[in-house]
């Protein structure tokens, strides 16, 4: 049996962060392996919006890029 698992806009920052650090980092691996276990992955538009707006005030483009491909890769 799956899991759902909804990504609030902290652990959703994170994962999306170009910037390495070891929180970035485990929370990435955190959610490899809810994704190899075949757990579905939400993003809720909310949070989504949140770090969204926050990449584009701070004109982080490589975030954007990250937040995307992440958007196209769970639902």
């Amino acid at each position: 049996m799956s899991r759902v698992v909804l990504l609030d806009a902290g652990p959703l920052g994170l994962v999306t962060n170009p910037r390495r650090s070891a929180a970035s980092t485990a929370c990435a691996r955190w959610l490899q392996e809810h994704i190899a276990a075949g757990n579905r992955i939400l993003i809720p538009e909310i949070a989504d919006y949140e770090v969204r707006r926050e990449l584009l005030r701070a004109n982080r483009s490589k975030g954007l890029a990250q937040l995307d491909a992440l958007a196209a890769l769970v639902e």
